[in-house]
């Protein structure tokens, strides 16, 4: 039986290579500073931080969480301290603490997903950038970026034109086909795919007889939609090339195990964080443990290694 500490778990995402294939996903961990004093941040593969936008946000009005049955829905509205600040502010601090930092990014626009890009190319510190395509492109009449293969082809596009570093096109679940979705975003080269975001849910109360979001409806996440997001991860990495990041209700190190056995190369972990910040240390401590019992000594054997005959 091989030492849990010669076991590898590195990872090769494309152009992107990590320690671990244990990531924190965008809007579940802040911008790393606000764990840095609970969490060794380093000990990640990868900090993906709140998603950012060209000017500061204000977000959605409270209510702006609720708890469900094995999820929480959430409808924050993508508040944000901005690029600018993020950069000045919050940056400097994670990266003192020897973290890798990928950006996740979005916009209302085109130009505005390109200009950020732009902005993030001439950063120190990061890493990668993650497109979040859930977004209404307001040019558009509101159409979500990620919901039409020609809208997620042009932002992709656009951000590849602006930056030489790789690009991660996190994936909405909130359509017929998520493969057409994804084929787009690798002919508009991006070099990684995620999948997925949030499932559109709401929440009501019979008392009041109002919704329990301000917003009305929000996005649900959480144990709750991991068979969902281990189908359409495998739905991605069937149609697609380019290495995929799998996200959705991973709690434990057998969650993420199931994500890298349909052909995930890396994992993100995202409500998990809020009911314990020290979720993903425990996965990767848990992923070593596990390899180390099976007598595997590399993540990669184990890595698309389903037998579904």
């Amino acid at each position: 039986m091989s030492d849990k500490n010669d076991i590898s778990l590195e990872v090769s995402l494309g152009p992107l290579t990590l320690p671990n294939p244990v990531m924190v996903a965008s809007g579940t961990f802040g911008y790393g500073v606000e764990y840095s004093g609970l969490v060794d941040i380093e000990k990640l593969g990868a900090i993906v931080v709140k998603g950012l936008s060209l000017e500061p946000r204000p977000g959605n009005p409270p209510p702006r969480l609720v708890e469900t049955h094995g999820g929480l829905i959430n409808a924050i509205g993508l508040e944000n301290v901005g690029i600018f600040n993020f950069i000045n502010q919050k940056l400097p601090v994670v990266l003192k603490k020897n973290a890798r930092v990928i950006a996740n990014i979005f916009g209302n626009t085109v130009d505005e997903y390109a200009e950020l890009a732009k902005i993030l190319d001439d950063t120190n510190g990061i890493c990668a950038i993650e497109i979040n395509i859930s977004c209404p492109n307001v040019k558009a009449g509101g159409i979500l970026f990620g919901t039409d293969p020609v809208q997620a082809f042009k932002v992709v596009s656009a951000v590849r034109k602006n930056t030489t570093l790789p690009i991660i096109t996190k994936l909405t679940p909130n359509v017929t086909d998520i493969s057409e979705i994804a084929s787009a975003s690798m002919e508009a080269g991006t070099d990684i795919i995620s999948a997925i975001n949030t499932v559109s849910a709401m929440a009501v109360d019979i008392y009041s007889r109002k919704p329990r979001l301000g917003n009305v409806f929000g996005g649900l996440s959480g144990p709750a939609i991991k068979p969902i997001a281990l189908k359409k991860v495998w739905d991605v990495v069937s149609s697609v090339t380019v290495p995929v990041i799998g996200i959705g209700g991973i709690t434990d190190y057998r969650d993420a195990l199931e994500f890298l056995l349909v052909g995930a190369r890396a994992v993100q972990i995202g409500t998990a964080n809020f009911v314990n910040p020290k979720a993903p240390l425990e996965i990767i401590e848990g992923m070593r443990l596990f390899f180390e019992s099976e007598g595997i000594r590399d993540v990669n054997q184990f890595i698309g290694s389903i037998n579904i005959e």
